[in-house]
């Protein structure tokens, strides 16, 4: 097991965000979270990546516990978040962004191999390396977000909404790329509000409502399941 969260409590402030949730990554797998705003997906990766404090329960990853860890001492163990919003650096080109992705790691010869890969992953980028990122359109800050997330070459890549906001070309060429991305090794963990997408990429997929798991199942299955057509799929195809 890649990553394994057990009974996951979360609280902001009084009010409780995660109510004791479970979930399994196992390494190479395309898992996704699903479910409304507010049902507690973004708290979920964000707690992974150690962003909020964990009130209960565990968060181990290849082993090791990690909910006791701060945020820079999780990526570190590999393991990056591509946020919701993007959150570049508009102030810095292209290539700068990438470059801080790859702060933790001292080889600079992996650090230069990653660099090539994420320019053939996204060629627009590579044309705009010295271009300023806050210059980039919607679909290229996206691009940029994720190459960062995998200059530190992750075992575990976080996507939090990588379509929000996109024209529908762009999001098919964004999946397209997570399929790419997984292909080469990495696992994904997916939040994504185009749930048949998501669930048309990923191997298994949870349900999630008001903090809670109420569905857990392969992603085929999930997709044939009359409750969650009529909720997240718009009813039957």
């Amino acid at each position: 097991m890649l990553l394994d969260i057990k009974n996951l409590h979360v609280k902001y402030g009084n009010v409780e965000a995660l109510h004791g949730i479970d979930v399994e990554v196992e390494e190479g797998e395309i898992v996704t979270l699903l479910g409304a705003n507010g049902a507690g997906k973004t708290t979920t990766l964000n707690a992974i990546s150690g962003l909020v404090n964990v009130t209960k329960g565990e968060i181990v990853f290849s082993g090791e516990a990690l909910h006791k860890l701060p945020a820079h001492k999780v990526v570190t163990r590999k393991i990056t978040q591509s946020p919701e919003g993007r959150r570049v650096f508009g102030v810095l080109t292209v290539q700068e962004n990438l470059n801080l992705g790859a702060f933790t790691s001292k080889n600079k010869e992996r650090v230069a191999k990653s660099l090539e890969w994420i320019y053939e992953l996204f060629p627009r980028l590579a044309e705009r390396r010295t271009q300023l990122a806050g210059t980039l359109s919607g679909g290229e800050q996206q691009m940029l977000a994720i190459g960062r997330a995998l200059m530190s070459n992750p075992k575990l890549l976080l996507l939090d909404e990588p379509s929000l906001g996109l024209a529908p070309v762009l999001v098919n060429q964004i999946f397209k790329t997570v399929r790419q991305i997984n292909q080469a090794g990495v696992t994904v963990m997916l939040v994504e509000q185009n749930a048949r997408m998501a669930l048309k990429l990923a191997h298994r997929g949870y349900v999630m409502e008001v903090g809670k798991i109420v569905m857990a199942d392969s992603a085929q299955a999930l997709l044939k399941n009359p409750d969650v057509l009529q909720a997240y799929l718009g009813g039957a195809e």
